[in-house]
């Protein structure tokens, strides 16, 4: 009955993705930005969806129940972080889409400055397919580690099949794809999350009796975590403050902010963002949630894989009919995710990398299949955890294009050979920290976007920016 399930669900998403093919253009806009058409409530929901990913499902709740309560931290420090960099990046983000005409993050980046960035252009496409296709690998891997938790099946089982479906509808349909099953996933994310909390706290006899059994392991409710750098209130603020550049990153992740590159007017930005924090804020907290309950169902799993967590859980409180339904939400986190770096990379490879554009559609959709073997590859052969991939590929993108973003949002100008200055400094920085195992403190991605900020401030200047009317048809300039 749980295969069942699952199978059902599973050819619902499916079925959602092929039917964008009756929308598609067949032009590389529409392929890559889905037309520049979405509506801001679907913008939202696919954005959060996206974001919140096998990293959600898998990686936090492992990591809340291998630390605890102070995991909270983590969530406080992230969306704060998300949301100050959101009120001034992604409407200028949307604008300069709409300025370049361009169908890839790196190629809006390369152009928004007025002139083109050819090398950096190329450097960026680089690193985009590297640490893009590392970070699909690890939802592809999440897909496999939540089948082998509640089938047993081997792990590359799933890890094939969530390549497949992937592949399947984002040819099928691109980006409009992706988002189409991006909202009607993040409608099961949230139900098979909230399922499980309430099942969870229920059947340890309610609130006071949950409570009781977290009591009972030592440290499990601390509000501050043990092992910071420097102990008390310094320590505790560079924790937050860390996750808050966590957070931050969003601007540096092409397969997010695509999604708003893709929002039909910049005018709408707003409310495309009051959709996505509506979502984000309580489906962090349900997560954080089922993490703490998972400790205390599931105390053998300490010292093994806590990322097991989840499906591990829903196979113990659940019946097999809801079991699908919880491993259909946590496949389908990973595919919102997975698709979308898939297509992001493979933008990067046809209009960023390549020396001649690939235009026609059986070529892009050639260049989809060849970067999902490509992840497929590093996911079957991978054994790291989806968690500590996952913030790699993060700080490394966001330190990368992150403070350029920044300065161009801010009003910036800056010549191309400082650019790759601050994108190599940006990159050098968060390698070279996470190489002397000081992330294991301070996430690696504040010092780096810090550093290459500054600089990039020092080298830039103010330059002028034209007035765009939000509410004009696109390309129209205010008067």
């Amino acid at each position: 009955m749980t295969l069942i399930s699952f199978l059902v669900f599973m050819a619902l998403f499916l079925v959602i993705g092929l039917l964008s093919f009756l929308r598609a253009k067949q032009t590389k806009r529409d392929y890559y930005l889905a037309d520049r058409e979405v509506s801001p409530w679907m913008t939202g929901l696919s954005a959060v969806a996206t974001n919140n990913s096998g990293y959600m499902f898998i990686g936090v709740i492992g990591y809340t129940y291998a630390v605890g309560l102070s995991a909270i931290w983590l969530m406080v420090g992230w969306i704060l972080g998300d949301y100050l960099a959101s009120t001034f990046v992604h409407r200028e983000l949307r604008k300069a889409t709409m300025q370049t005409d361009e169908a890839s993050f790196s190629a809006v980046l390369a152009r928004w400055g007025g002139t083109e960035f050819a090398v950096w252009r190329r450097l960026a496409a680089i690193v985009t397919i590297i640490f893009l296709g590392a970070y699909a690998a690890a939802q592809i891997s999440a897909g496999g580690k939540a089948l082998h938790g509640v089938f047993d099946w081997p792990p590359q089982a799933g890890a094939v099949l969530v390549a497949v479906i992937v592949l399947a509808y984002s040819v099928a349909g691109g980006l409009r794809a992706s988002i189409w099953t991006d909202t009607a996933q993040s409608v099961v994310m949230i139900a098979a999350m909230t399922l499980l909390l309430v099942v969870g706290v229920w059947g340890l006899g309610g609130v006071d009796g949950t409570m009781a059994k977290m009591r009972e392991v030592t440290g499990f409710l601390n509000w501050f975590p043990d092992d910071l750098l420097f102990p008390g209130a310094l320590g505790m603020i560079l924790f937050v403050v860390g996750w808050m550049f966590a957070g931050l990153s969003v601007i540096g992740q092409p397969h997010v902010m695509v999604r708003f590159m893709a929002l039909d007017k910049p005018g709408h930005m707003r409310r495309a963002r009051a959709w996505y924090y509506g979502y984000f804020i309580p489906f962090y907290l349900l997560a954080t949630g089922v993490g703490l309950l998972s400790r205390i169902y599931l105390p053998e799993l300490d010292g093994l894989d806590p990322e097991l967590a989840l499906p591990t859980m829903a196979r113990e409180l659940l019946p097999p009919i809801l079991v699908g339904l919880i491993l259909a939400g946590i496949f389908a986190a990973t595919m919102s995710t997975a698709d979308s770096l898939v297509l992001s990379c493979s933008a990067a490879l046809t209009h960023d990398l390549l020396p001649r554009q690939l235009e026609r559609n059986w070529e892009l959709k050639g260049a989809t299949a060849l970067v999902t073997l490509f992840a497929l590859i590093i996911a079957l052969g991978e054994n790291q955890s989806v968690f500590s991939l996952v913030i790699l590929a993060w700080s490394t993108l966001a330190s990368a294009f992150g403070p350029l973003l920044i300065l161009y949002a801010l009003g910036r100008t800056i010549t191309e050979r400082y650019a790759i200055l601050i994108m190599i400094i940006g990159v050098a920085t968060a390698l070279y920290w996470r190489y002397l195992d000081w992330h294991l403190d301070v996430y690696e991605g504040m010092p780096a976007i810090l550093l290459a900020l500054i600089v990039g401030w020092l080298l830039s200047e103010k330059r002028a920016v034209p007035a765009i009317d939000d509410t004009a048809p696109e390309g129209q300039t205010a008067a």
